[in-house]
């Protein structure tokens, strides 16, 4: 792409928070931006708010109720997303996460806007069919009518989308993930360990249930029983108001067992996944695909991780770690003794072949370039 059309050079990323722009679109935006383009994020505020104005973008702070389950007051998010995109005239939007993907795409086509829908993860509402999956999956039917595309990180969500007849077919793109940054997540010179140092696995996630919080301390447990000499690491923040969140009080129980140590919240996490010998995600949440796993496997790590859709897309089964089954503490366990019994050298193999796989398929400039295009192509015509 050599220049930027004068009549489409407004794009708006709209999400349900600073923090996620800023840490899974930022080399997009900079590529846009870079390209010309002006970039307008629309989202909650947040400390990521002005470092999104820092690198060039207009922030524009807008409030919803992301865990509400009532349509009706989510309504008022659809007219203030209509009334904005009326006053900033946005060229061009993609939309991230449930609510501003319905709303935000019914907000734009109302305002004859092109959009691109981007379906990070199904999240909780398509776990089971109850009446939110029947209300959700209604309200995507009607709002992905108004997009030009529908982008999903994995196959299996876009399958569920297409087997539902929520979205049409023609209008789907599976992109590899958000993408890593290969350059900034490159594996570094293990520093030398004593040779009584505790094996380290290491666990960064937000710190819900269903990313498997609990079980990584259930299977600490299981292999503290067999007295292994291991160190099992935890960082995160919490989500006090989410219905799934681990408490203080799960925490601290777990640390008084001596089973997992919480480091906190890490705003780079590259110091950590330097020090680990393996990445564990044990997730069971609709995922799209987990950019801590592309970290740590940019990084040559050796990954256990469930056979969760998302998930085992990050991993080649015994070549770059090893995949578990879901909700399962035992066969986690099972899976991180295998781990622990391993040679060094073996492990550094995993590791090597883990990056390799993300350079290949998961670099974030494949990505970029998807968006790009996009810009650049069909969609401007």
């Amino acid at each position: 792409m050599t220049g930027v059309s004068s009549s489409y050079k407004s794009i708006a990323f709209v999400s349900n928070s600073a923090w996620s722009v800023y840490n899974f679109r930022l080399d997009v935006i900079k590529a846009m931006l870079s390209q010309g383009y002006k970039v307008i994020v629309l989202a909650p505020d947040d400390e990521f708010s002005s470092l999104l104005r820092q690198v060039g973008c207009t922030f524009e702070a807008i409030q919803f109720n992301n865990k509400s389950e009532n349509p009706l007051k989510d309504l008022g998010f659809y007219f203030r997303l209509r009334k904005l995109y009326r006053k900033l005239k946005p060229d061009f939007i993609f939309h991230f996460v449930a609510k501003p993907n319905i709303y935000g795409s019914l907000a734009a086509g109302t305002n004859d806007i092109p959009s691109v829908s981007v379906i990070t993860g199904l999240g909780y509402a398509f776990a089971k069919k109850n009446w939110l999956y029947w209300v959700v999956s209604t309200l995507y039917r009607t709002a992905l009518k108004r997009t030009k595309e529908v982008w999903f990180l994995n196959n299996e969500d876009a399958r569920i989308f297409i087997d539902e007849k929520i979205v049409n077919i023609e209008k789907v793109k599976v992109l590899p993930g958000e993408g890593v940054n290969t350059n900034h997540f490159a594996p570094q010179s293990r520093a030398t360990v004593a040779s009584n140092a505790p094996f380290t696995f290491l666990l960064s996630s937000r710190l819900l249930k269903s990313k498997g919080i609990a079980l990584y301390a259930d299977a600490a447990r299981i292999l503290k029983k067999k007295n292994y000499d291991a160190r099992f690491e935890l960082i995160g923040f919490f989500e006090k108001h989410h219905p799934d969140s681990i408490t203080q009080d799960d925490l601290n129980r777990w640390e008084k067992e001596g089973l997992v140590h919480y480091m906190g919240y890490a705003r780079d996490v590259r110091f950590h996944l330097e020090k680990a010998d393996c990445f564990v995600f044990p997730s069971f949440y609709n995922e799209g695909v987990p950019r801590s796993l592309m970290e740590a496997a940019s990084m040559e790590l050796p990954i256990i991780t469930t056979l969760n859709r998302g998930c085992k897309e990050v991993v080649v089964n015994h070549s770059t770690g090893y995949l578990c089954k879901s909700n399962d503490p035992f066969d986690l366990a099972d899976k991180m003794e295998r781990m622990l019994n391993l040679s060094e050298e073996d492990r550094r193999r995993m590791g090597r072949n883990g990056r390799e796989l993300v350079i290949k398929k998961f670099d974030v400039n494949l990505v970029v370039q998807e968006y790009l295009q996009t810009l650049s192509g069909h969609m401007m015509d």
